[in-house]
């Protein structure tokens, strides 16, 4: 359930997915997925302890990560405005390096200390202490598979050629509405107490 609650990996994924080649999103997808297998190892080897032990690791990784959603958002508004004065909607489409979109995948979902206390928990509720390093393995291995099977389902939807052409007639509407949730999910990352 945590992997399809719209968030700011899925969103990113999608803004890609209907503003950029196939390749793109793929790319993004795949640095978010890398970042679900960084908070899974972390989460399975204890960064709930961590953060028990230093709360101050918290608040430097959610202070981080607020941080950034806001930036990302602000981008996405700048890039609105920007895409105003283009002359027609095939000069919006973006064709990044995959490295970038790979990178920006990624950070995406590290920036979220949100997704690390979310895995920390579920393997502190489902697997107690002595319980075999193979478990925690299989464990990481079906989120990377949850993931990889959501995200290949979503980009195959989205770039969909009527569901992009829907877009393209919505895409400012939509990208506000995106750059505000990031705005938001920063702003409450960097207001919540916890």
């Amino acid at each position: 359930m945590a992997c399809i609650t719209p968030g700011p990996n899925t969103l990113l994924v999608m803004r890609y997915a209907l503003t950029a080649p196939r390749p793109v999103p793929i790319a993004a997808a795949m640095g978010t997925i890398t970042g679900t297998f960084c908070w899974g190892l972390a989460g399975w080897l204890g960064i709930n302890v961590l953060f028990q032990a230093a709360p101050f690791a918290y608040v430097a990784l959610k202070t981080a990560g607020g941080l950034y959603l806001v930036w990302l958002g602000a981008k996405i508004f700048l890039d609105v405005r920007k895409a105003r004065h283009a002359p027609d909607l095939t000069a919006q489409r973006v064709d990044m390096p995959l490295k970038t979109a790979y990178r920006m995948g990624l950070a995406t979902n590290l920036a979220n200390p949100k997704s690390a206390l979310f895995v920390a928990s579920l393997f502190a509720a489902t697997m107690p202490a002595g319980t075999p390093f193979f478990y925690g393995l299989i464990a990481i291995a079906v989120m990377l598979v949850v993931s990889t099977v959501y995200y290949a389902c979503l980009i195959g939807l989205i770039t969909h050629p009527a569901i992009a052409a829907g877009y393209i007639r919505a895409k400012k509407k939509i990208d506000v509405g995106v750059g505000l949730i990031f705005v938001g999910f920063g702003t409450k990352l960097l207001l919540s107490q916890r």
